[in-house]
């Protein structure tokens, strides 16, 4: 058998000459696992994500001398091969200072670049043709002293190894993809609960704006007339309060009317179902009302328990409706979204609705925080914490009939919250600011988790503040997010 069967270094070889035992997320009180070969390299891919990517670059850190999996970085595929060497480089430094910020230096980077054929093309056509990008991302990592052991094409339902040559190993015209379900890494993650969400594609779909011409036009209509009918007063200091009361109103009725109709066993059928159950005009009166940022900051307080599945459908139905030229209205529901996913441990698709969200509106505060502090893995009990708090000192307000003040104890620990995790954020900044670009022919913000996380791309980087974030958290300072001190400044971004 050739040494390529047995490791997962370039040409049969790792550190330690010996197969490299990995483990994954989900599996940190599992044995380990340990992947024999490209091949089981290959189909382990979508359980260390939980999706499977499409039109993506996923770079995974290895650690120690048997190879335990650490950070992971996942971008798409830049459409210019003329940005493939920065974006190259820009990946290899996020990953590695990232690791080495968490105290742990990569060993040696596993790459694997996922693309589907396109009309008329081969897989082995897209390897042949992603070949100088991988080469550009092995210069990269070698260049900062950490080498690639593996790096693999995987396009048609085959793989390529661009390390290794014997054809015999790796024929040119590539290998089978284990059948879904079959391999070691498949019955281990069924044993340790871990699922796959389908692939990248389904799930972004699940989000993107509808596209059927009749949709888009009555939903458009009705965009416009909620825009011209509410933005003026959430503008208005007198009448803003108002417009976040019939908001926050119209939500609660849309996740109610959506709890009485339980989600159907076909994705698709079900996402049809719930855009059947709401208006046009409801739809839009909700989409132009949350991008007043203390209303969206309400509507995340649906965050835990039963009603956070249908908050879930909603902020996904009202995406989908965010059509044509209100595209970037979108960001308010990815974003919400996205945190609720991410506070029900779905961290995979809280990633992808925060990238999308930051596709929509790379200036959205929120969807960078929360991007940040989902790949750095921070507790969202922090956050959640934190919401609680607000609520409950709304509902103290409300009772003794004065909407302009706080309870004083119930502020001061909230406010310790925001500080807390301000501090936390804060920490892993300099990874977000050093992150790579996207570049006009990205696909999408980076992805990152582990010790090389906290990339992500967008136009600038910004100040970012966590929970009472000058422009776009969640909570409450006295700038426009809901003041402790009852001062409002509201927005209509």
């Amino acid at each position: 058998m050739n040494a390529h069967h047995d490791h997962t270094g370039p040409h049969g070889t790792s550190p330690s000459g010996d197969a490299l035992p990995t483990g994954t997320t989900g599996f940190t009180d599992e044995p380990q696992i340990t992947l024999r070969g490209p091949a089981e390299l290959a189909d382990a891919l979508p359980y260390t994500l939980g999706f499977h990517p499409t039109d993506s670059v996923v770079l995974l850190a290895l650690h120690g001398e048997r190879g335990r999996f650490g950070g992971r970085l996942r971008l798409g595929i830049p459409r210019s091969p003329r940005e493939w060497a920065p974006v190259a480089e820009q990946l290899a430094e996020c990953l590695v200072e990232g690791c080495e910020r968490r105290g742990s230096r990569p060993d040696g980077i596993v790459v694997f670049l996922c693309q589907d054929p396109g009309e008329g093309e081969s897989g082995r056509r897209v390897m042949e043709r992603l070949r100088p990008f991988a080469q550009k991302l092995r210069t990269a990592c070698g260049a900062l002293d950490v080498p690639v052991y593996e790096a693999l094409c995987l396009s048609g339902g085959r793989f390529w190894s661009y390390c290794c040559p014997d054809s015999d190993c790796c024929p040119p015209d590539g290998t089978a993809l284990a059948p879904p379900g079959t391999s070691v890494m498949a019955a281990a993650a069924a044993y340790a609960g871990i699922h796959v969400r389908g692939s990248l594609r389904d799930m972004e779909a699940r989000l993107r704006p509808r596209t059927a011409r009749a949709t888009v036009i009555g939903q458009e209509r009705a965009l416009d007339a909620a825009s011209a009918a509410l933005v003026h007063r959430i503008l208005d200091t007198r009448a803003r309060k108002g417009v976040r009361d019939d908001t926050i109103r119209l939500a609660r009725m849309l996740v109610d009317r959506l709890a009485e109709h339980p989600p159907l066993a076909d994705q698709d059928t079900s996402d049809t179902r719930d855009d059947a159950l709401i208006t046009h005009e409801e739809a839009a009166e909700l989409i132009v009302g949350l991008q007043d940022r203390r209303t969206r900051d309400r509507a995340a307080e649906w965050m835990e328990g039963p009603e956070a599945d249908h908050a879930l459908r909603l902020w996904r139905a009202l995406a989908r409706r965010c059509v044509g030229v209100y595209g970037e209205h979108a960001a308010a529901p990815l974003t919400l979204a996205g945190w609720v996913a991410w506070s029900t441990a779905d961290e995979p698709s809280a990633r992808v609705a925060l990238g999308l969200a930051l596709e929509a509106d790379p200036e959205y505060v929120f969807a960078r925080l929360l991007h940040q502090a989902c790949n750095e893995q921070l507790d969202p009990e922090t956050l959640r914490e934190c919401l609680r708090g607000e609520r409950e000192a709304r509902a103290q307000a409300e009772t003794r009939h004065t909407p302009g003040t706080r309870a004083t104890a119930r502020t001061a620990g909230a406010r310790g919250v925001r500080r807390r995790l301000r501090a936390r954020v804060g920490r892993s900044r300099g990874t977000a600011q050093g992150a790579p670009s996207a570049g006009p022919g990205s696909a999408r913000p980076t992805e990152a988790s582990g010790p090389g996380a906290g990339a992500h791309t967008g136009r600038r980087t910004g100040r970012q503040e966590p929970c009472g974030t000058r422009d776009g958290g969640p909570g409450g300072d006295p700038s426009g997010a809901g003041g402790a001190d009852g001062s409002d400044r509201g927005s209509a971004r």
